[in-house]
């Protein structure tokens, strides 16, 4: 049988329960979707646990088939969806160990995984996972904001820490980190220098609109160059007209069509993960948050078939 199972061939309601109705197991995979349905490091509203079935359900509407790279992403992969992580909802560091094992294993055999949050703070679990395999990576990060504050109620591990944590923990190689969307009001103007103290390349919404998406795409393309990196992707970075359903809403945003086009451009680098989180269901009855979660994930998915393909060339 031939996967994924598109609506024209099964009709979008009889789902499977993973995404566009992908196998748990296929020889020869490429590339994994995996879950991570941890929420209790958010400092305001909780619901992302529910977001990977929920981003899966809405994935039954996407087609196989992406027409701007000319690839079937799922097939040309031969990717499958392992399920959730058995997260520990009220144990932060032990979730972070089973999150990071499901990865790590998934990038030993050389598999691309594509990680469904869960809030931010999953994301230092998949950089752990990605370090142990490739030593510190580079990483394009995707938010409004840039999740280095150090603590939170006197607490190091929350949805605001995994980048500080991560630098810390030498995980990433800190002028190879780029920031990109962050906006909004902050707590004191040194929130965002705290990045910069680290290495990392902040580029604000307003910068991003001034100087155009194609001169920064050209700065992280020098910088990064072939190092293996991370892409790890915040839905509050869009607009809320076009993702309500997050937990901490910052207007102002890009829309839709504009990330998109964003996404398409990234590939030349060389990914080796993904995750998208922040996607809270319950706060969006119109499901177009979902939906774009899921459009994304079928962007990395090309980007990765992209690579994989290239790859193989050589």
């Amino acid at each position: 049988m031939k996967y994924p199972l598109s609506p024209d061939v099964k009709p979008e309601f009889c789902t499977t329960g993973t995404f566009m109705r992908l196998p748990s197991t296929r020889e020869n995979a490429k590339l994994a979707i995996v879950g991570m349905p941890f929420d209790t490091a958010a400092s305001f509203r909780v619901g992302a646990r529910f977001a990977p079935q929920a981003i899966r359900q809405a994935s039954m509407t996407l087609f196989p088939y992406h027409p701007i790279h000319k690839v079937y992403p799922f097939d040309d992969s031969n990717a499958i969806d392992i399920g959730d992580v058995s997260v520990i909802p009220h144990n932060i560091h032990r979730s972070y160990k089973l999150m990071e094992d499901a990865m790590f294993e998934l990038m030993e055999n050389n598999i691309i995984p594509i990680g469904l949050g869960g809030d931010h703070s999953i994301s230092l679990a998949n950089l752990r996972a990605a370090a142990k395999k490739h030593g510190p990576v580079a990483m394009i990060h995707f938010d409004s904001h840039t999740d280095t504050w150090d603590t939170y109620y006197d607490e190091k591990y929350w949805h605001g820490s995994p980048f500080i944590r991560a630098h810390e923990e030498g995980l990433l190689i800190p002028n190879k980190v780029f920031q990109l969307g962050i906006r909004g009001t902050l707590n004191h103007p040194g929130d965002i220098d705290a990045s910069h103290e680290l290495g990392y390349n902040v580029i604000t919404t307003p910068e991003m609109y001034e100087r155009g998406f194609e001169s920064i795409l050209k700065e992280m393309k020098e910088v990064i160059g072939d190092t293996p990196c991370f892409l790890t992707f915040d839905i509050d970075f869009v607009d809320p007209s076009c993702a309500p359903g997050t937990g901490t809403l910052e207007v102002g945003g890009y829309n839709s069509m504009e990330t998109l086009k964003m996404i398409r451009t990234l590939t030349d680098f060389n990914f080796i993960g993904f995750d998208v989180v922040e996607v809270l269901p319950s706060y969006d009855p119109t499901q177009i948050t979902t939906l774009l979660a899921a459009t994304l994930v079928h962007e990395f998915a090309s980007l990765a078939t992209l690579q994989i393909k290239k790859e193989n060339l050589k």
